[in-house]
């Protein structure tokens, strides 16, 4: 915090999904906050009852973890709850009710993503533009929060520069995603994109570091090693021992091609202030649809379309600071609880 006082005590609320948790973890690290993180697995009914029935009074949320004691979740309660998934919402909205009983302020509660429950039992609800979503205490993003900095590129460019000196410049990074509810990915759709980074080797000259996430399974692996054999490149499969080298090829990247299957891949590539190219994948929803619109609209990304970009552009990209933006907003509401500082945001 930017005060002398004592930091907040923060709790993360999560179910364990890493690309969920990491957008509290960035609110938080943006804070200057060391978070204490829980992650609950309720019980069944808890377990399958939607937002809108399992975090009602009737429903005691807070049963539907089992033994609380051993999950860390009694009192006393933190000053700032950061939660974010379907899981979390009743426990979250019962947090907040039993230290509104048992301390002075009441725990402030940050709800990340749309939590199909009245904004009004949450103290913020920080949700993406596509979500639609409204309200007093409703805050915008374009994108996802994130743990992207400059300094934490810094930091893994340094680490992993060695591992990436003999590919040729410009060096581009490639995100590879997977398939989800929304989007099909295929080994013949790996095939079209390797296609375009061959011909772009071709034409530009370009080296590429290249990794898959763990949605992208083994046969489009194989695909993206077979569409790559000819060209210069490092994959990092998750496979092999060794830091995950994600942040460090953001960070050596003179540009960026990312897959179109997860807001925070493309926000985070966004992030790290480089030409950013989205490869569309088959399938898509309106949600995403609304995404990408709004992403293209504000040219913070261009799309990568096999055969038709030869050569990498630079442009002027937009400053897109989401993680500031929220974190100077939950600040104020700290200050005025007399738990921190206002920063300007």
């Amino acid at each position: 915090m930017s005060d002398s006082r004592i930091s907040p005590t923060c709790w993360i609320l999560s179910d364990g999904a890493a690309g969920m948790e990491n957008q509290c973890l960035g609110l938080a690290e943006r804070l200057g906050l060391v978070p204490d993180i829980k992650r609950i697995a309720l019980r069944a009914p808890w377990g399958w009852l939607p937002p809108a029935i399992g975090a009602r009074r009737f429903a005691a949320p807070l049963a539907g973890i089992g033994d609380r004691q051993a999950a860390g979740l009694v009192p006393p309660w933190p000053d700032l709850l950061i939660a974010t998934g379907r899981r979390t919402v009743g426990v979250s909205v019962a947090i907040r009710r039993q230290s509104a009983r048992l301390r002075t302020p009441p725990t402030l509660t940050v709800q990340i993503q749309n939590p199909r429950f009245p904004v009004s039992a949450f103290d913020l609800v920080v949700v993406p533009a596509h979500d639609q979503l409204t309200g007093p205490n409703v805050l915008t993003t374009r994108g996802s929060l994130h743990r992207v900095t400059r300094a934490r590129l810094d930091a893994a460019a340094a680490d992993f520069a060695a591992q990436l000196a003999d590919l040729p410049r410009p060096l581009v990074t490639v995100l590879i995603g997977g398939p989800n509810s929304a989007y099909r990915m295929t080994p013949e759709v790996i095939e079209r994109l390797c296609a375009g980074l061959r011909e772009l080797a071709v034409t530009s000259g370009a080296g590429f570091a290249v990794t898959a996430s763990r949605r992208t399974g083994d046969e489009n692996i194989a695909a993206l090693r077979r569409g790559l054999a000819a060209v210069p490149h490092h994959l990092w499969d998750g496979q092999g021992e060794g830091e995950n080298p994600y942040f460090g090829y953001l960070g050596l990247a003179d540009a960026i091609i990312v897959t179109g299957d997860s807001v925070n891949m493309v926000t985070e590539a966004c992030a790290a202030a480089k030409p950013v190219y989205v490869y569309d994948l088959p399938g898509g929803s309106a949600k995403f649809d609304r995404f990408h619109a709004a992403m293209l609209a504000c040219q913070a990304v261009r799309k990568f379309v096999p055969g038709k970009v030869r050569q990498l552009e630079s442009w002027t990209l937009p400053d897109i600071d989401d993680t500031g933006m929220v974190a100077a907003a939950v600040q104020r509401l700290l200050a005025a609880r007399g738990k921190g500082q206002a920063i300007d945001g």
